[in-house]
C-alpha cells in the first residue's frame, strides 16, 4: 500500500477491518463450548487492521526482523483480531482461521510463537511485551536497522508494574523506534478499569514517563492511519504511545461495554443476530 493515495489506502484498511470483524465473530462462534476472547478482540480491530494493512512486512516476507517493522501482542488476547489480520494480509491461509483453537490447531487462544506464520512472539502473561520490546528496540538501533516495534496493550493491562518498568527504560534510552498502542476500552476481565484499579489520565501517565503521547479514536481508520504514518518516521529521541480510546465488544450492540463479553460463548442466535447487524452497515 505504499504507493497508493492515503484516500485509498484508508479505504482499503476499513474493508480489511469489516472483514476481520465478521470473521473474528465465525471463530468465536465456531470455538463453541470452548468460547473465545471477543469483546477484547472487537475492540482492537482497527488498530490491528491498521499495523498490518499499512506498516507490516507482506505475508511472503518472513525474514527474522529484517529492516521492517515488528509487532508485539502484549495483550495477547486479541487472538481473533490477530490471526484475522495476518491471514487477511498474505501470512498464512485464510482457510486455517476456521481451525482456531481445535485439537491440534496452531491458532490457540492465545498466541505461540510461529514466525512461518508471521507470529513472532507468544503471549499469555499480561505485562510481559513492554519488556520485550525494549530489549528488540535496543538491537535494532545496535545494529543500525530502522524498523520500529508496535506493541499491543490493554488499558487493564497497565495495572501492572512491568509496564511502567519497561516504560521508564523506553524514556530512558531514548527508544524512539518503539511505539505503545493502548487499547483503552475502559473494562477488563473484573469490570471497569477505573473501578478495579484507577490508571487516571493514561495520556498524562505516559507523558510523564516521558513519552510522546498521541490520543485516538481507536476505531477512526484514518485517524489511527495517519497517526501511526508520522510515528513510524519521527526519530525525536522519545518513546511514542497511542492511546486509543476503544468500545468493548464494538460493532456488536448486545456486546458493546459489556464485561460479560471478555470472554464468552457465542450462540447461534446470537451470531445471526451480530453478524445481521454488522452487514446492515455496509
Amino acid at each position: 500500500m505504499k504507493d497508493m493515495p492515503d484516500s485509498e489506502v484508508i479505504h482499503r484498511l476499513r474493508i480489511l477491518a469489516d472483514k476481520m470483524r465478521l470473521k473474528a465473530l465465525e471463530m468465536a462462534y465456531r470455538a463453541g463450548s470452548t468460547g473465545a476472547h471477543i469483546g477484547p478482540a472487537l475492540s482492537c480491530i482497527e488498530i490491528l487492521a491498521c499495523i498490518y494493512g499499512a506498516f507490516m512486512a507482506p505475508g511472503n516476507d518472513h525474514t527474522q526482523f529484517r529492516c521492517r517493522n515488528v509487532f508485539i501482542p502484549s495483550k495477547a488476547h486479541c487472538v481473533l483480531s490477530l490471526y484475522t489480520a495476518l491471514a487477511y494480509t498474505g501470512h498464512f491461509s485464510e482457510y486455517e482461521l476456521d481451525t482456531f483453537e481445535l485439537d491440534g490447531s496452531e491458532l490457540t487462544g492465545h498466541p505461540v510463537m510461529n514466525p512461518t506464520k508471521g507470529i513472532e512472539f507468544s503471549g499469555g502473561s499480561l505485562g510481559m511485551g513492554p519488556s520485550q520490546a525494549i530489549g528488540l528496540a535496543l538491537a535494532f538501533r545496535r545494529k543500525g536497522l530502522n524498523g520500529n516495534v508496535f506493541v499491543l496493550l490493554g488499558d487493564g493491562e497497565c495495572d501492572e508494574g512491568a509496564v511502567w518498568e519497561a516504560a521508564m527504560c523506553a524514556a530512558h534510552f531514548k527508544l524512539d523506534n518503539i511505539i505503545f498502542i493502548i487499547d483503552k476500552n475502559k473494562l477488563q476481565y473484573d469490570g471497569p478499569t477505573e473501578d478495579i484499579l484507577a490508571l487516571g489520565n493514561l495520556s498524562d501517565k505516559f507523558r510523564s514517563f516521558g513519552f510522546d503521547v498521541n490520543e485516538v479514536d481507536g476505531h477512526n481508520v484514518e485517524e489511527l492511519y495517519s497517526t501511526l504514518r508520522k510515528l513510524v518516521s519521527d526519530r525525536n529521541q522519545r518513546p511514542k504511545a497511542v492511546v486509543a480510546l476503544t468500545v468493548k465488544g464494538k460493532g456488536v450492540s448486545f456486546m458493546e461495554n459489556k464485561k460479560e463479553w471478555h470472554h464468552a460463548r457465542l450462540s447461534k442466535p446470537q451470531y445471526e443476530m451480530a453478524v445481521k447487524e454488522l452487514t446492515s452497515r455496509t
